[in-house]
């Protein structure tokens, strides 16, 4: 018997159809990497002057290093980021714990390497989930 395709996206994972532990949508996964980088811009901005945004050397690289402090700590207390919070999705573990330090550092991280997120497995899931372990879901 040929295999059947997934019903639904998340289907193989176990994840209902819709509703609150439902895969979230490229939408939202997109506004709340847009609202986590311009919150990281401001953030870098103000502690490092102007030349986060404009200058080169080490703060050119500040915005960067901002969304991956901002990014790690709140996946790690909160599961997910500021921007995530806004759009009410979560970053948990298919297993169902806790996301954890180490594996919010390892998915953030391969998150800022940016080649990670745009290699998409199956179920919306990205290198930097399928490494760590872990799906976006609606939180509501």
């Amino acid at each position: 018997m040929p295999d059947q395709p997934p019903a639904y996206a998340g289907s193989r994972l176990g994840l209902p159809e819709a509703g609150r532990g439902s895969l979230a949508s490229w939408r939202a996964r997109v506004a709340a990497l847009i609202l986590d980088w311009a919150a990281s811009m401001a953030i870098a901005v103000g502690l490092f002057g102007p030349g986060a945004v404009t200058g080169s050397g080490w703060q050119a690289w500040m915005t960067l290093a901002v969304f991956w402090v901002e990014s790690t700590l709140l996946v790690t207390v909160a599961s997910g980021s500021f921007g995530q919070l806004i759009c009410r999705i979560a970053v948990v573990r298919l297993d169902t714990k806790p996301v954890g330090f180490p594996r919010a550092v390892l998915r953030q991280a391969l998150i800022c390497l940016a080649l990670p997120p745009l290699v998409i497995g199956p179920d919306r899931r990205g290198l930097q989930d399928l490494a760590a372990g872990t799906v976006v879901v609606n939180r509501r």
